[in-house]
């Protein structure tokens, strides 16, 4: 038994009106599979690539462990040359992962693979092209983005399982207060709705991204992401237009960031703790109340 998904809608190409019209505007997931058609990275981009360029680089390593009250989210558990690591996702299941690296940032002319899909909107922050590598059995936390852009996840060299959730789900999620993620202790491909059961009739939608293929998900999207192959991605940021969304952005940084970790510095596992009974009151609360809420983040 699973959430109530459903599949994202699949184009090959989308003209800009229609893009705004009914997904950016109506802040809807879409798959773009012929967005990368033109970009030399489809082709040119591979594990054996990236180690003949890169892989001398010390890269640090993220697992699928829940995370360590004492530090902050998605902090490393062990590093090594990024060969290597690229060897390892080739050759075997690993729970170990690349999280938000800016490859570009050592290799700038990368850049000259990829085409941002100006064509589609603006605010594209082009100084933060983020990388996600890993391996078979690897995966990520629910959780949606910290500072609140609009994604465009590209998968390469394998497949990946992708779940998705509006923002209106937070407080049935889980969501661990002042925070942008779930509880860790619920399997979001399999959930336990009777030790869970603010989770049951959760609506969202269920992806599987191939080589090429680029998900646009919406500014506060919740994602769980799991690598069917060891393979990475690629994604871009954008703002959202509005004043009203910059500013949540800005909020979101301080509250969800600055200040959660200075929170947790002081007062560590008794913090974690007690924000994590939280949760759980807040989704049973929620779910007596029977209905999603349309929160203004």
């Amino acid at each position: 038994m699973s959430f109530i998904l459903k599949p994202v809608d699949v184009v090959e190409s989308i003209s800009r009106e229609d893009f705004k019209k009914n997904y950016l505007n109506k802040r809807k997931p879409l798959i773009i599979k012929g967005l990368t058609k033109d970009w030399p990275a489809r082709e040119k981009w591979s594990t054996d690539y990236f180690k003949q360029i890169a892989g001398d680089i010390e890269v640090k390593l993220v697992d699928n462990s829940k995370a360590d009250p004492k530090k902050i989210i998605n902090a490393s558990i062990a590093s090594m040359k990024f060969g290597d690591y690229l060897d390892l996702i080739k050759r075997e299941p690993t729970q170990l992962r690349i999280f938000f690296f800016n490859l570009f940032k050592h290799r700038p002319e990368l850049v000259q693979d990829i085409k941002v899909p100006k064509e589609l909107m603006g605010g594209f922050i082009e100084s933060m092209p983020a990388m996600f590598f890993g391996g078979s059995n690897a995966f990520t936390f629910l959780h949606y983005d910290i500072d609140l852009p609009h994604l465009f996840h590209t998968h390469f060299g394998g497949r990946k399982h992708i779940i998705l959730f509006d923002y209106k789900w937070k407080k049935r999620l889980y969501c661990v207060p002042n925070t942008t993620y779930a509880l860790e202790d619920y399997d979001v491909s399999n959930p336990d709705f009777e030790k869970f059961p603010a989770l049951k009739g959760v609506e969202g939608y269920e992806v599987f991204l191939e080589h090429g293929d680029t998900l646009f998900m919406p500014t506060g999207m919740w994602h769980w992401m799991k690598y069917i192959d060891g393979s990475f991605s690629l994604s871009l940021r954008a703002w959202d237009r509005s004043i009203t969304r910059k500013m949540a952005s800005v909020w979101s940084l301080f509250m969800h960031g600055a200040l959660d970790s200075a929170i947790k510095i002081v007062f560590r596992e008794r913090y974690a703790i007690w924000r994590e009974k939280l949760a759980v009151k807040i989704a049973e609360k929620e779910l007596r109340n029977n209905r999603p809420r349309k929160s203004v983040i």
